[in-house]
């Protein structure tokens, strides 16, 4: 839905202007002289780049106008760690860094934060993954991977899981070009069955009729979880009454359902 947009950050993206191979090395030539006017043309003749490079996150749903932002932030970094004295084609460096900066975005700004220490061994263990990928032809278990790294197998498999990226329960699963279903369309609960619910109607129906002494200690039993003994002390009868009374609450209520 990005692609049609024109205007980013205020800045018209139809109208940015594009630089020659010559035109750039010669602005980063007079950037490294500390000419601040071919550092801000070199920046706007490269904004196309990063323009292209966040139409990869788009999936994500994430804010353009931010991604264009922090892809700028990774541009201006690389124009200014530039090195023009090797044989390499600036776009060529910048690319990684434009990716970078907005890889680390989109990692610190995740709902979800994971630790360092469990992103570098999940990363380890994808590394690893795709190198017994390539050695065996087929997918490696968890029980590979962690050996190939030396690491403990639950710790790798938790590891894999805390960098997986939560899904939307509106994210759209199919689309045929009328109504989408969406992953929540999916979901279901056994537990909410059209039997448990007539059954929990029936359940209060029968709880209903209790007298309020033993509405007040099945209430106290089962919902805040307190003992016999407990129930005794706070509403001053024995122990043993308090298990009369939830007896013959249990049976009124079985003789009712």
């Amino acid at each position: 839905m990005y692609y049609n947009k024109v205007e980013i950050c205020g800045v018209n993206t139809s109208k940015l202007p594009t630089l020659t191979s010559a035109e750039k090395k010669e602005l980063l030539r007079r950037t490294k002289q500390g000419d601040s006017a071919a550092r801000e043309e070199l920046i706007d003749g490269n904004l196309r780049l990063v323009l292209s490079i966040i139409q990869r996150f788009t999936n994500r749903h994430e804010n353009l106008d931010d991604l264009f932002q922090v892809g700028c932030i990774g541009l201006i970094k690389a124009v200014d760690n530039f090195n023009t004295e090797i044989d390499v084609e600036f776009s060529t460096y910048a690319v990684p860094m434009i990716i970078g900066e907005i890889r680390r975005y989109l990692r610190d700004n995740n709902t979800i934060r994971v630790s360092r220490s469990v992103r570098d061994l999940a990363y380890r263990a994808l590394a690893a993954k795709e190198k017994l990928s390539a050695r065996c032809n087929s997918e490696p278990t968890i029980e590979a991977i962690a050996k190939e790294i030396g690491e403990k197998v639950k710790d790798v498999s938790h590891a894999l899981e805390a960098i997986i990226e939560p899904v939307s329960l509106y994210e759209t699963v199919f689309n045929d070009g009328g109504d989408s279903i969406y992953v929540m369309d999916q979901i279901s609960d056994d537990r909410s069955t059209d039997e448990m619910w007539l059954e929990d109607i029936a359940l209060k129906e029968a709880i209903s009729k209790l007298s309020e002494k033993e509405k007040n200690i099945i209430s106290k039993r089962f919902y805040a979880g307190k003992t016999q003994m407990e129930i005794a002390e706070e509403i001053g009868i024995s122990q043993a009454q308090v298990s009369r009374l939830e007896k013959g609450a249990f049976e009124r209520i079985r003789k009712h359902l």
